[in-house]
């Protein structure tokens, strides 16, 4: 089978498991990425993250995370919902954490990819990754053409906007490989900027994650400053706004995913409910949502914060 044989089949496999897109680009250092990694890191922009410190070159060159690398498969699996929170006062969830963990959702159909490469190709070595691993996904979707990074460092699609989850299956086959994003159709457009309410985003594709919602309500593992109060807009986990108001989410599609389908506790539950939260509600309804990365903890420490 030729080169492109290959790819199309990987293609038609990667469809078929559900995913919106699939870009190839050249398993390669990606030059361009670096100044910018280290200006993000030395200006502390990741705040408390220091797994984002550690192994820098493999965040930037993929054939130190497989060996003999030769392709990057970008992957692209779609997550939003119109399905809302019953009680627009409760505490708000971001939508990528309604259903199941994506990390176990996403690990399992990468693993079907690889096991369907090797069954339909040969002896094909190959790693998947997702959002787990230091791979600037987003760099790599750009790369293989699948959208341009947003004002909001968000990956944005012409067809269907930006709520997507980014996976990547690295290979040591040579695949054909699909154009690089060149363009920015995000044009003149502040909407994300401006609405930020902690000003996280501070320029053109950068966003300060120490000042980021979802940093303050995820990562952060002490007590949110007290500056804060007033700022996350009633978001306990996660954060949306910079999603919401991008012009190009209006061309969000319904996901067809059922593993990504909410607890049904989940959007009923309203404004007193979240803040009498137990431990065993809290493990019934998140038994297997990426919520539980807080722990009971610190999704209580969020909930009352908000209270003031």
């Amino acid at each position: 089978m030729s080169k492109l044989n290959h790819t199309e089949l990987i293609k038609q496999e990667a469809t078929r498991l559900g995913f919106s897109f699939c870009g190839i680009s050249k398993a390669d250092f990606l030059e361009d990425e670096a100044p910018r990694l280290e200006s993000w890191l030395s200006n502390s922009m990741h705040g408390e993250m220091k797994y984002m410190e550690n192994h820098f070159d493999k965040r930037l060159d993929p054939r130190l995370l497989v060996e003999d690398a030769k392709s990057v498969i970008s992957l692209m699996l779609n997550y939003y919902t119109n399905e809302k929170q019953k009680d627009s006062e409760a505490p708000k969830i971001s939508t990528y954490a309604y259903g199941q963990d994506y990390h176990h959702v996403i690990k399992g159909k990468l693993k079907e990819l690889i096991f369907f490469i090797q069954d339909n190709i040969g002896e094909v070595n190959g790693r998947g990754f997702v959002d787990s691993a230091p791979v600037l996904d987003k760099a790599w979707a750009k790369k293989s053409g699948l959208g341009w990074i947003g004002k909001n460092a968000n990956l944005i699609t012409k067809s269907n906007g930006s709520f997507f989850f980014i996976a990547e299956l690295i290979v040591d086959i040579d695949l054909v490989l699909d154009n690089p994003m060149t363009k920015d159709f995000c044009g003149t457009c502040t909407k994300c900027i401006d609405a930020c309410p902690t000003d996280a985003i501070v320029d053109n594709h950068i966003v300060d994650g120490s000042k980021c919602i979802s940093y303050y309500t995820i990562e952060l593992k002490e007590s949110l400053p007290n500056d804060m109060k007033g700022k996350f807009d009633n978001w306990m986990f996660g954060c949306d706004i910079c999603q919401d108001v991008c012009p190009w989410n209006r061309f969000s599609i319904q996901h067809q995913e059922p593993l990504f389908n909410p607890h049904p506790d989940l959007l009923e539950m309203k404004k007193q409910d979240w803040q009498e939260i137990t431990t065993d509600i809290f493990q019934k309804v998140f038994q297997k949502s990426a919520i539980k990365r807080t722990k009971f903890s610190g999704l209580k420490r969020n909930v009352d914060f908000l209270k003031g």
